[in-house]
């Protein structure tokens, strides 16, 4: 549980760096406790899609990571990023993503913040 936890909270940092450097990706709330909540939400959804769909994705386009040698990656970080924005908007969070080239960017972004933050923070196997 405390895993998830983690994963959870280095998910929601990564999206907030994301939502600071890009601006076609937005976070709109009344106040800071209201952008906190909402991007917490969007972590657990992002966090479940990547746990859900990516996986699949995967799977299906196989061929293509061998042909890339792997570049493919980063179209599928952006696919789960947009619909992450997606489901937001279908749940009524305040959470966007503008567009492909800018999901590519973020799903970047997104990978090597949580990367970083899952080295650092604590993590409990047991």
């Amino acid at each position: 549980m405390k895993n998830f936890v983690v994963k959870t909270i280095a998910n929601a940092g990564a999206l907030a760096v994301a939502v600071w450097l890009l601006d076609k990706i937005t976070l709109t709330g009344d106040s800071t406790g209201k952008k906190v909540g909402t991007l917490l939400l969007v972590a657990l959804i992002f966090g479940l899609v990547n746990f859900l769909v990516k996986p699949v994705v995967k799977v299906l386009t196989f061929p293509l990571f061998i042909l890339t040698l792997g570049l493919i990656t980063l179209i599928v970080n952006a696919l789960m990023l947009l619909l992450t924005s997606w489901l937001a908007d279908k749940l009524d969070l305040s959470f966007h993503v503008d567009g492909l080239w800018t999901a590519i960017l973020g799903g970047l972004i997104v990978s090597v913040v949580s990367w970083a933050l899952n080295v650092v923070l604590p993590d409990d196997k047991d």
